[in-house]
């Protein structure tokens, strides 16, 4: 997905939705947000996993400055206790190391997932310890740019589908993954207008 696209798609949607189109009336149209095809993505993602995108950040800049490059092998090689002081959890290290060594034994190839299928990007991604159904859509979205992905369990985007719709009640995943069904096959596209309209009620659009 470019720009021009992910336009062609919102626009889309819009036509077909009315609670989409009057989001993108209130709102505009969202930003192209999009992050690199690599171990440093897959390790942001873990961290922002049931956390603020702002906690999250801060505890990446902390790793960033024990390992600059973020390279799988250099990861590995930093102690325990030095990754746990700069904020990561014992859950998210032992998620985050998984997939570094996921990555050195060339389980996970990034050059093999960009030529893969969505359906097959998915699979070979929550084979991995610690890359569930939500953090591999949000990899196969921002990373991959894919049109149609979606990150299943999103609390913003249902939250965001709440207030959009003027629901009575924040849906529970299912509710939220089965009126993203009929989205297709541009739910990444309407993933990212709920995400900026969910940033923009907050103050925090951009």
């Amino acid at each position: 997905m470019t720009r021009a696209t992910l336009v062609q798609a919102v626009v889309t949607l819009a036509r077909q939705d009315p609670m989409l189109a009057n989001t993108l009336e209130e709102f505009g149209m969202p930003p192209m947000w999009q992050r690199r095809q690599n171990f440093h993505t897959l390790v942001h993602v873990v961290l922002e996993q049931k956390v603020s995108l702002g906690s999250a950040q801060a505890v990446m800049n902390r790793v960033l400055a024990l390992c600059p490059g973020m390279q799988p092998v250099d990861f590995l090689g930093i102690r325990d206790s030095s990754l746990r002081q700069a904020g990561i959890s014992e859950r998210k290290l032992s998620y985050c190391r998984s997939i570094a060594q996921a990555i050195t034994g060339d389980e996970l190839n990034f050059s093999r997932l960009r030529r893969c299928p969505d359906t097959q990007v998915m699979e070979q991604l929550t084979a991995v310890r610690g890359i569930g159904p939500w953090t591999a859509g949000v990899y196969l979205m921002m990373a991959l740019r894919r049109p149609d992905a979606w990150a299943s369990g999103d609390r913003a985007l249902a939250v965001s589908l709440a207030e959009c719709d003027s629901l009575d009640s924040i849906p529970d995943y299912a509710q939220l993954d089965a009126r993203a069904e009929h989205w297709r096959p541009f739910r990444g596209a309407a993933a990212r207008l709920l995400w900026h309209a969910y940033l923009c009620r907050r103050g925090r659009a951009g």
